[in-house]
């Protein structure tokens, strides 16, 4: 007799299935939109699932994980675990970059219930006598579906629980737990009705520090265009500062046409460079160097010594274009033409940017235009880069980047894409959501303790932690913001600090940043005086009162400290200024690692110009202590140690010595 029915979901759809599978499982978490779209990894991560799993009556349940890479035929497995209210979690440690997937198995333990029972009925003094025998039935159906070796340890219990000796003992024999655990019964397992996606990433996908340059500003004569040749020189002071990608703004061509002048002058000087965001000219558009760089070979050479130093090359990919791009004259379909005959230039009125020239996504030859601009991405994979900050992508057609990085990732699984999408919360969702690795996020404007408090908890605990991984910058060659304006030496610290512990990924527009660069256009505007977007600069790396050396104890810190390597794992912590009123001006978080050996504690002082102390409590009960627990704290910006007595302790921060502590905890 067939026992599938078939289920009817009303006007729909209908599914078949067996009305003995009585496991329910429901609320997966991660899940995005029904298994739409994927959640994220990095390689060698532990990546956890939780569901509600849950069984009519009383019944024990078992549980397990299943994943696979994307393509495999069976499933890995892993043992999920009851957390309490019917709610389960389990987790499994992913390999190298590329699609995986996951889904989970639940069925009733009829041998684990049984026995529970049978504890129950003992501790009562009840006869279980007949219990005994219905368990020996249980054992002897799993050595029927046992190998030869389980086969026969499974038919001695079974003989001993019918035997009139040993019965009890037997039946609460770890062993035999064991191997009904390895032979279970699973005729009427409940499998999840989907199999969910996974995206897993390279580790620069989930930890990395970012340093910018402006390869035309690096020649060692002042007022000479910088090559790339030049830039090498760079790269020991770089890598030495302890960061791991070098982000480089457009390399490409510059348009002449309606070209901006210093400090974004409407008329150019004989001489000016132009923006490096105006792609394209007669010597080529987004898949040429700009001649005065050097050629494509430098190029190479210059990725090459970046990874003999450990840097990783970060590419700008912009997709607009200079009036003067060969697409202009190529493919005039992909542009929007004006009654006038002239091309529609950017406009977000009333800022008018005439130098660039938007792609029309709407295009009639829009399948053309995808291909191409997917082209750009895997010329420059061919060249040795792997990971590509593009601007402005909430401004481009989603469909074509959830298409175009999928596709791109089929080939080169280990891409990563940074969004730079200072937008709406919901477009960079969607833009995480499809397909990229990390967003630039509004780290910048969240600057009060209670801002970054309740911004980073969003990122950490709601849906946005499976899918949109922040990248904090404190400023960048467009944003150089009111606080770094009106601050000195020490802010640039503290919002360094802030964003390098916050958030596992970080980066800073490199030398500007480093030398405190804090001067804006005119007051009012989140622009730097004298952007190197415009002009060509000369930095002197040297100059008094740079914080070079407090960037590099900090990214050692977080090199050595896999607390601050990852995003989902802090806890605010309390500091009082007075007894029940929570200190505006410092402010804690805890950071603890995987397997819990290493933990994080950052305590900073957000005002660059007062000291100021309270008292911090720190979550013992996090790590199961009691509040009176005593234990040791090591100071690594200065390298003090500390003994703390209980959850509160007394800390004061003077900001001109140093804005902030990262205290390194040792818990027994």
């Amino acid at each position: 007799m067939n026992n599938t029915f078939r289920r009817t979901v009303p006007l729909f759809c209908a599914e078949l299935f067996d009305g003995r599978q009585r496991v329910v499982i429901e609320a997966v978490s991660p899940e995005l939109d029904g298994g739409k779209y994927p959640a994220k990894g990095v390689e060698g991560d532990h990546i956890v699932v939780e569901a509600d799993i849950f069984v009519d009556g009383a019944d024990a349940i078992a549980a397990e994980l299943c994943f696979r890479p994307r393509g495999k035929e069976e499933w890995d497995r892993s043992p999920m675990e009851l957390q309490g209210n019917d709610r389960w979690r389990g987790s499994f440690i992913v390999g190298p970059p590329g699609q995986y997937e996951y889904t989970i198995e639940a069925r009733v333990d009829h041998f684990q219930t049984w026995k529970k029972g049978l504890i129950k009925k003992i501790d009562a003094g009840q006869d279980v006598s007949l219990d005994l025998r219905v368990g020996a039935l249980l054992v002897d159906k799993a050595a029927r579906r046992a190998g030869k070796s389980d086969e026969a340890k499974l038919k001695s219990f079974a003989s001993t629980l019918r035997s009139e000796d040993g019965q009890k003992a037997a039946a609460l024999d770890t062993l035999l737990g064991t191997l009904m655990g390895n032979n279970p019964d699973i005729q009427f397992t409940t499998m999840y009705d989907r199999v969910l996606p996974l995206t897993v990433e390279q580790k620069k996908a989930g930890c990395s520090a970012w340093y910018e340059i402006f390869p035309r500003s690096w020649a060692e004569e002042p007022g000479k265009h910088g090559t790339f040749n030049d830039c090498r020189r760079l790269l020991p002071m770089i890598a030495g500062m302890g960061f791991d990608v070098i982000y480089l703004p457009p390399i490409h061509p510059i348009g002449y046409t309606k070209r901006k002048g210093k400090n974004n002058a409407l008329v150019v000087a004989p001489g000016e460079p132009g923006s490096c965001w105006a792609i394209g000219n007669s010597d080529g558009g987004h898949k040429a160097v700009h001649p005065e760089l050097g050629t494509i070979d430098d190029f190479t050479d210059f990725v090459t010594a970046a990874e003999e130093r450990g840097l990783a090359v970060a590419l700008d990919i912009a997709f607009q274009c200079s009036p003067d791009h060969p697409w202009v004259e190529e493919y005039p379909q992909w542009f929007t033409w004006r009654p006038d005959g002239t091309v529609q230039f950017a406009e977000n009125p009333p800022k008018r940017y005439e130098d660039i020239l938007p792609i029309n996504f709407e295009s009639d030859d829009w399948q053309n235009l995808w291909i191409e601009l997917k082209s750009i991405f895997l010329f420059w994979i061919s060249k040795g880069v792997k990971i590509f900050r593009v601007d402005n992508p909430h401004t481009k057609a989603f469909p074509f980047w959830e298409w175009a990085i999928a596709s791109i990732r089929e080939e080169h699984p280990d891409t990563v894409f940074l969004a730079e999408a200072f937008t709406r919360p919901k477009l960079m969702a969607r833009l995480a959501k499809i397909g990229y690795s990390q967003s630039y996020s509004y780290f910048t404007w969240r600057n009060t303790r209670q801002e970054l408090q309740e911004y980073v908890t969003e990122l950490t605990t709601s849906p946005l932690k499976h899918f949109m991984r922040p990248n904090f910058w404190p400023n960048t060659p467009d944003i150089l913001h009111e606080e770094l304006q009106k601050g000195d030496r020490e802010k640039f610290i503290i919002r360094l600090v802030l964003a390098s512990t916050l958030s596992a990924n970080y980066g800073m527009y490199g030398p500007a940043y480093e030398l405190c660069e804090h001067i804006p256009v005119a007051e009012g505007k989140e622009e730097y005086l004298d952007s190197e977007k415009y002009e060509i600069r000369h930095w002197d790396l040297d100059r008094p009162g740079n914080i070079r050396a407090e960037i590099t104890r900090i990214n050692r810190i977080r090199k050595e400290n896999s607390a601050l390597q990852q995003n989902n794992n802090i806890t605010f912590v309390r500091i009082e200024a007075s007894p029940g009123n929570e200190h505006d001006m410092l402010m804690a978080y805890v950071k603890q690692s995987d397997d819990g050996s290493n933990i994080i504690l950052t305590v900073v002082n957000l005002d660059q110009s007062s000291s100021h102390s309270g008292w911090l409590r720190f979550p013992l009960e996090l790590f199961g202590l009691s509040h009176q627990y005593q234990f040791g704290v090591d100071d690594l910006l200065n390298g003090n140690h500390y003994e703390w007595n209980g959850e509160w302790n007394f800390v004061e921060i003077n900001p001109r010595a140093m804005p902030a502590h990262i205290f390194r905890v040792t818990l027994g």
